[in-house]
């Protein structure tokens, strides 16, 4: 059992409640639930051709889905970072002293034929334990 556990969330899948409640099956009671969605802004020179208010209307559109993906779910906190998924995840878990990060994977490519590429890069490096739900779909 874990007493701090991060559940990375990506808002456009669906898996987010199985591995929510995964984590409060592995959670102690009084036990902290932290829900992370990483924001990846745009990358490189298209960052150069967007609008500064284009960019924030999409976090807080990120900010607002997450919200509803929440609504009605206690004992949760929720953190929206922005940065690159899965090295932000990581330093995420070792900045605020994760036990374990309870991670859902689904349709790999051939290049991550186990683990979709955020999951597989998280259980590669992160310090603390980290359970993958693999979605059935």
């Amino acid at each position: 059992m874990y007493k701090k556990i991060l559940v990375p969330m990506a808002l456009d899948h669906g898996i987010s409640p199985q591995t929510l409640e995964i984590a409060r099956v592995l959670n102690v009671p009084n036990g902290e639930i932290i829900a992370i969605h990483v924001y990846e802004a745009a990358h490189g020179s298209v960052n150069a051709f967007l609008d500064e208010e284009v960019v924030k209307a999409g976090f807080e559109h990120a900010r607002a889905r997450m919200t509803d993906k929440l609504r009605g779910l206690e004992g949760i906190t929720p953190a929206l970072v922005k940065g690159h998924s899965s090295r932000t995840i990581i330093d995420y878990s070792n900045q605020h002293d994760i036990d374990c990060i309870v991670i859902g994977s689904h349709k790999p490519g051939l290049s991550d034929f186990f683990l979709g590429s955020t999951a597989a890069r998280v259980v590669r490096h992160a310090k603390c334990a980290v359970h993958v739900h693999r979605d059935a779909a």
